[in-house]
């Protein structure tokens, strides 16, 4: 038809929302960023719960395993103790059964000290060979940790000694001290398994004319 024109008007385009500078429309990029901080703002107090829960649940495990630790090694502590114990009092039982024979072995050499001693200038071969008898019974002995105690010229001390005889002297600086032996006395490590006998001297002043 004349002086009828056909315009085909351009599809209006959706209205977007102005981004956030205000100066045009927001982008897909700007809208999905948005929507992440929103969820992760959403999803903040819930995970913050969780995280709080599990550091709790990580201290509850720790102190336990640290009191387990320190279970165990007071139970080790306790084993090594107790084997201590077992391992000395083992060891007293054998020095007690060690010093038992000795005192027999130590009397025998008695008897063979007072037979040398009564021909003490005897040289015949046979008091050669008692003389060879009682000193192999003596290395012996010490062989298995005995000792020979050394007490003349000491004072007289009860736990190493006993007190059979007595003499009288006029020297006070020589007041309970040990003037001879009698018996000799022997230890064992640091027990006596026999104390010597011995005679002490006794001061006494003298009498003023």
């Amino acid at each position: 038809m004349a002086g009828n024109t056909r315009t085909d008007a351009a599809p209006e385009s959706p209205q977007q929302p102005p981004s956030a500078n205000g100066e045009g429309p927001v982008s897909a990029a700007e809208e999905s960023s948005s929507q992440q901080q929103a969820r992760e703002e959403h999803a903040a107090p819930g995970q913050d719960a969780e995280r709080e829960r599990l550091v709790a649940e990580l201290e509850t495990l720790r102190k336990k395993f640290d009191t387990a630790v320190r279970a165990v090694q007071a139970a080790e502590k306790d084993r090594e103790e107790f084997k201590q114990r077992v391992t000395r009092e083992r060891e007293r039982m054998l020095d007690v059964e060690r010093g038992n024979v000795a005192v027999t072995l130590l009397e025998a050499i008695d008897e063979l000290d007072r037979c040398l001693s009564v021909s003490a200038q005897d040289a015949t071969p046979l008091a050669e060979g008692v003389r060879m008898i009682r000193d192999g019974l003596l290395r012996k002995a010490q062989s298995t940790g005995i000792e020979r105690l050394h007490v003349v010229g000491q004072t007289f001390d009860p736990n190493t000694a006993e007190a059979v005889d007595m003499e009288i002297t006029a020297t006070p600086d020589d007041d309970q001290r040990i003037v001879a032996e009698l018996r000799a006395g022997y230890r064992l490590k640091d027990r006596i398994i026999r104390p010597a006998r011995v005679k002490v001297a006794k001061y006494v002043a003298p009498v003023q004319a």
